[in-house]
């Protein structure tokens, strides 16, 4: 390359990850011609990070090391001190136990150059390990052309504000010297926030490319899981709240299109992504509502409004309960993905849905605009025998009940990631005098662990085998929806089942963390060896669903 063709600086952080901060550095360092030094900042880690940073210097010339002698805390200052290191003419930010994907510097840079953009986004996914199934991050957000798009200012598109990442962008570095754009310094949780609400409030010309980008490496049984799966401590609440309020002050200053959709952002996603988890320690609880709630309070009631219908009744749950209330399991369980509002219903004194008799101020208003698809039905399921399912299908306010619900059918979703394995559609009949005091729909379906066991070995599952339930409701308006099964206690026991082909098969009915219906499958001496020791697992570390 010639010393006048752009280059890209990449950015790598290090703190006591010598396992990982390898693979990190050589996924930059074989980026090709486009990446012109790889700059890795050891945040004054304690084990062998420094050891094999050094040893990967020694080898290649465009790795340079900074070694802090200190510990910043955070993310935020080893950020920094990569951006006024570097010398190429653009920077892309790369954490050590993540990846980048072969090419993804060349395809920014060349989309920046094209474009003149000082920034520039593409696609990023979260891989999780070890299974290694992709999921893409936020998903239809930027959506170019198979040529790319140039987005002329934010504002146009408010709903950026949701793509919060700074390591799938690359970004031109006389841009972020003239604005100062830089991450908070020192113990800053979620300071990508911040740096990212600092981006957009400059307004700056955006390339979007459809190129893979960025692999987010997420590894949940870690001994040390990383900040954004940290949640376990009402502080990381906290500091999320901080960080929001942080980006939503500076992007409503630039633009009231971006500070508005900032607001919904936290109401749609962080809201309801935090409540799902919110677990069973009564004094977690109460110290997240009391945070939350006064947090809520200063929302202006637009941006309450412009949230979606779900997200408004969780807003106005949690501003009308001064604490958790009795049926808080309920409203995690409607936070969850995908959102089940169990019954009973209650109606207000005017006859309009209300979250519960309790907390009749808390509106479900717009339930009656939903789609068939976007109701959050309740599918109940029990046992019917050795070898059947018996699903019930709660009616919510008459709305399922005016599309004609038809038939049900049982889908399989492996957990690792692939395709379902599907049952075959069966007929609904109407249940006399539904217990929640509205309609309900019953139906038997057949449900057979040896096929599932064998289909998912043809599939390529070994040992013991997860899966998720789902159902599908298919109904005579031509709507559909799919939902996940709310499993009755007397589903949810093990059993041994014989088998031609394993001898014999160990199905397990669980519940997870938000609810839902799951099984594992353990066929032959091997997966029920899997299966134990999976269980002893979960008990040691706590990780298991409840």
């Amino acid at each position: 390359m010639s010393s006048n063709t752009p280059t890209v600086s990449v950015v790598v952080i290090a703190y006591n990850d010598a396992g990982l901060v390898g693979e990190a550095v050589r996924s930059a360092l074989a980026q090709g011609p486009a990446v012109g030094e790889v700059i890795a900042v050891n945040d004054a880690s304690a084990d062998r990070t420094a050891e094999v940073l050094d040893g990967l210097a020694a080898a290649h010339p465009l790795l340079k090391v900074i070694h802090r002698t200190e510990n910043s805390g955070g993310c935020g200052t080893p950020r920094n001190d990569g951006i006024a290191a570097a010398t190429g003419r653009y920077v892309l930010f790369l954490d050590s136990d993540d990846v980048l994907p072969p090419g993804a510097a060349e395809a920014l840079l060349r989309a920046a150059e094209r474009h003149r953009a000082p920034v520039t986004v593409g696609s990023c996914v979260r891989r999780e390990l070890p299974q290694g199934n992709d999921v893409p991050w936020m998903p239809g957000l930027h959506t170019p052309g198979a040529a790319g798009e140039v987005i002329e200012r934010p504002a146009d598109r408010p709903e950026l504000v949701r793509d919060t990442l700074c390591v799938n962008k690359l970004y031109r570095k006389d841009f972020l010297d003239e604005h100062g754009i830089r991450f908070p310094d020192g113990r800053f949780v979620y300071e990508d926030f911040v740096f990212t609400a600092r981006v957009l409030a400059a307004a700056p010309r955006i390339a979007v490319i459809e190129d893979l980008v960025y692999i987010w490496h997420v590894r949940r049984s870690a001994a040390q899981v990383s900040i954004s799966l940290d949640r376990k401590d009402v502080g990381n609440w906290r500091s999320r709240i901080e960080a929001h309020r942080r980006a939503a002050e500076i992007l409503g200053a630039s633009s009231k299109e971006l500070g508005q959709a900032c607001a919904v952002k936290f109401l749609e996603y962080d809201l309801r992504m935090y409540l799902r988890e919110l677990g069973k320690d009564p004094e977690y609880r109460a110290a997240w509502w009391q945070l939350t709630r006064a947090y809520l309070d200063t929302f202006e009631e637009v941006a309450v409004e412009a949230a979606a219908a779900k997200a408004r009744w969780i807003v106005r749950v949690l501003r009308a309960a001064p604490a958790p209330p009795a049926d808080v399991e309920r409203l995690t369980r409607f936070a969850a993905e995908p959102p089940r509002l169990l019954p009973p219903y209650a109606t207000g004194p005017d006859g309009t849905p209300v979250w519960s008799a309790e907390l009749p101020e808390a509106r479900l208003d717009g339930l009656a605009g939903l789609p068939v698809a976007e109701l959050p039905v309740t599918v109940d399921a029990g046992p019917a025998g050795s070898g059947a399912l018996a699903l019930r299908v709660h009616d919510l306010y008459g709305r399922l009940a005016a599309a004609g619900p038809r038939t049900v059918q049982l889908h399989f979703l492996p957990r690792g990631g692939g395709e379902p394995v599907s049952g075959h559609p069966v007929e609904l009949r109407p249940e006399d005098g539904g217990a929640d005091g509205g309609g309900t729909w019953i139906a038997e379906l057949p449900f057979k662990p040896a096929a599932l066991a064998l289909a998912g070995r043809r599939r390529g599952l070994r040992g013991m085998q997860a899966w998720d339930l789902r159902v599908g409701v298919e109904c005579a308006d031509g709507s559909s929806l799919l939902t996940s099964l709310r499993p009755l206690a007397e589903l949810l026991r093990r059993r041994a089942l014989p088998s031609s082909r394993y001898g014999v098969l160990l199905a397990q009915p669980y519940r997870t963390a938000a609810g839902s219906l799951a099984l594992r499958l353990a066929p032959g001496a091997d997966g029920a060896a899997n299966l134990v020791r999976n269980r002893l697992h979960r008990s040691r570390t706590g990780r298991g669903a409840r």
